[in-house]
């Protein structure tokens, strides 16, 4: 396996998942959450359509929903969906934008480590974006509780690749001087390997990674930065979040009308052993 600044979120210890969840709030910026991080190119949803999930007449859980991106951009294959998140805020965002698109999803506020929903509920429950927030001692048996017999558990990840691309170089570069403390950056090309912390609950049965550019332009772009837990969802003061954000805009003055950023997307299906 290669190892990158961001593999933590496959194989980081407990403490750091726990040490880095107190250092952000996604609730704080779930307005801008919304509007710029609807960002999956189709790939992504085709990846997940081609293995044969959250395909109608399958009940599907997202946990860590946000603003429910992965519900309601997969809303049209037929599965039903519920979705859960931590923030109220972020809660509130995904029913709005379900009930404006005339979705019928079932949203709602918990952890993922608790969500009180009955055994043997889902044929997938997916997690898009937030594993890495979860305590695994508690959320795995949860998972698999939750599965029906041969269910599928589902992990997605995807970020740009700084060392590919001058804008996502700079941007990020931008966010570390006003947030040295900033872990989300460095991303790099890796590959996968069945993860040890899986095995007691789930069969690993496909590993997936893969590249694809995601086309911004400069406004889009400087509002996915500003909604990353490096900026709007930190504990920045508002006058540090001002300052990163005129700076940043002036170097979004220096770019075209539109671009590509190219991404690193990774894909972790397991089966629970029941």
């Amino acid at each position: 396996m290669i190892l990158c600044k961001r593999m933590w979120i496959f194989i980081a210890s407990e403490n750091d998942r726990l040490t880095i969840r107190k250092k952000f709030d996604w609730g704080l910026s779930s307005k801008d959450y919304a509007k710029y991080r609807d960002i999956y190119p189709d790939e992504y949803y085709n990846t997940i359509i081609e293995l044969g999930l959250c395909l109608q007449g399958q009940s599907v859980l997202d946990l860590g929903t946000g603003t429910g991106v992965l519900p309601r951009n997969l809303y049209k294959y037929g599965a039903a969906w519920t979705g859960t998140d931590i923030s109220e805020n972020q809660i509130a965002e995904a029913v709005r934008l379900a009930a404006e698109s005339g979705m019928n999803i079932n949203f709602f506020t918990a952890s993922a480590e608790n969500t009180n929903l009955p055994n043997n509920s889902f044929d997938v429950i997916t997690a898009a974006q937030c594993f890495q927030y979860f305590d695994n001692r508690k959320v795995l048996p949860e998972i698999a509780r939750m599965l029906k017999p041969n269910g599928r558990f589902l992990i997605l990840f995807m970020a740009w690749l700084p060392n590919e691309n001058e804008i996502a170089a700079k941007s990020e570069e931008l966010v570390l001087k006003y947030n040295p403390d900033w872990t989300g950056g460095g991303m790099v090309r890796y590959s996968l390997a069945e993860p040890e912390w899986s095995k007691e609950h789930f069969s690993c049965m496909n590993l997936i990674t893969y590249a694809v550019p995601v086309t911004f332009t400069p406004e889009s772009w400087h509002g996915r930065i500003f909604a990353c837990r490096g900026i709007g969802a930190s504990t920045l003061s508002e006058e540090q979040i001002s300052e990163w954000a005129k700076e940043h805009m002036d170097y979004m003055d220096t770019l075209p009308e539109s671009f590509d950023i190219p991404h690193w997307i990774a894909v972790m299906d397991f089966m629970v052993r029941k």
